[in-house]
Formats: structure tokens, sequence, C-alpha cells
């Protein structure tokens, strides 16, 4: 849903619905009080996201993310919910790989109460402090399996083919579980691991693609230039996506099974 839809959609809801005049702001019941400076956010927010710099917190803000609260002395101040925002931004960017723009109109959907969160804020309270991402927390090859209910030699199948990849502590990241899940409906109909190499390959090639695209930007050193190549390398992905799912769409459309 696009900023501009918002109006319409809220329109739809009947009189009940969300008056864009009042919109509120999302997450509701977590305390809006700027007391946290950025170093503070930095702190809450590693943990489950080891890239994050001060640059990508100003890029975000930006990029019209979040709006921290300036002191007189032209300082940033964070709230609890400004830092909830800014998980779930990152978490988008992370998990759905969703560009920017899109994950900003989510959040203006959020705050005009006509959107949904797809795994809502965790709780918080002042004095409750956040739960890092542990290393126990990590899916492991024996773990995904069970949770998936394949078999365990099927996903050390799909690592040993490059499918999968584990991570610098041998774990599995959060793109794994859908890997597996789409590998394996394909092994339904006799794809096996082995076969899916060349699709590897491909993928490889269009991310080198990516960086070559990428790359002026990175060596920059204006302000924010990381972040914005990271940026860019997001949206890069996804129409790179898109354009592998149409162009597959249109090659099985074109199938003579006659």
């Amino acid at each position: 849903m696009t900023a501009q839809q918002l109006p319409r959609a809220a329109a739809e809801a009947g009189e009940a619905g969300p008056r864009l005049d009042l919109v509120r702001s999302w997450p509701a019941g977590v305390p809006t009080t700027a007391t946290m400076r950025i170093s503070d956010v930095l702190a809450a927010l590693k943990p489950e996201f080891p890239a994050l710099t001060h640059s990508k917190l100003r890029f975000l803000e930006e990029q019209g993310l979040v709006e921290p609260v300036r002191t007189p002395a032209g300082y940033r101040q964070y709230s609890r919910a400004h830092v909830e925002r800014l998980r779930y931004a990152l978490a988008q960017q992370r998990d759905a790989y969703l560009p920017l723009r899109v994950i900003k109109e989510q959040l203006a959907a959020l705050d005009a109460g006509v959107a949904d969160a797809p795994a809502g804020p965790r709780a918080v309270q002042e004095g409750v402090p956040y739960a890092p991402l542990r290393a126990a927390d990590r899916a492991t090859v024996a773990s995904l399996a069970a949770e998936l209910e394949v078999e365990e030699a099927f996903v050390v199948g799909l690592v040993e083919a490059g499918i999968v990849r584990l991570d610098d502590h041998g774990g599995l990241d959060a793109w794994a579980r859908q890997i597996v899940l789409h590998a394996s409906a394909l092994a339904e109909h006799g794809v096996e691991p082995r076969h899916l190499r060349a699709l590897r390959t491909a993928v490889d090639r269009e991310v080198g693609l990516v960086e070559q695209v990428v790359a002026p930007s990175r060596v920059k050193v204006a302000r924010n230039a990381k972040a914005r190549a990271e940026a860019a390398a997001v949206e890069l992905g996804e129409s790179f996506t898109q354009l592998h799912a149409a162009m597959i769409r249109q090659a099985v459309a074109r199938l003579d099974l006659g």
C-alpha cells in the first residue's frame, strides 16, 4: 500500500476506521519519551543487526523512517518507540529484502492504522533490557530439518551443493528456512539438490553484477555513502528478483506441453 492509497483505504474501512487527521503513531503502548542517545540505540540494536552503524542510522533518518528529537545543542535523542520502528525497518530490509521506500510505506500504513505489522514489535517497557540474539538461537542443519519436517540428509545435501550456506558460526541464517522450504517443494517433483547448482551459479553472477554497480558508491568518503550503497544493493536485488520471476513465468507459459 502506497502513501497515496492510504486515504482510500481509510475510507473503505468505514466510519469506524481511523481518521488520517488523527493519525496515531506506531507502535502503540511503547514509551515515546526521547531519552536515548544514538550510542544507546546502537547498543540496543547491534546484537541483532551487527552491521548497524552511526551512518546507517543517520541514513534511515534522512529517508524519513524515523525522526529523532533534537536537543538545543543539536544532538539526536531517541525513544523506545523510535528503536522499535528502527528494529522493524531493519528486520524488513534484512529478512524480507524490502526496499526502503516500501518499508516507509508500510510504516505509514501502520501509523494510519490501516495495516497490521506482520509480527508486531516486541513489548518494551522502560527498564526492560533488550534480549540479544544468542548463538543458541541460530538454526542448525539438524534443528531446521526437524522444524520443517524434512530429512536431515536433504538439508545436508543442499549445504554440500552450495544451495544453503552456513554462516561463520556454522549456523543457518533467516533465508535458509525459505530456501529449504522451496527446495523441498521442488524435491517432491524429483528435483534434487545437485540439480539446483546451476541456479546457485546464476544467483552468484547476478549478485556479482549488483556488487559491480554499487562498488563506486562503496569507496566514496561522502557522508552515509556506505548506507546508500547498501540501500542501492537491496533495490537492485529486488529488481533482479522480479525480473527473474517474470522471465521464468514467461518461459513456462510458452512451454509446448501438447
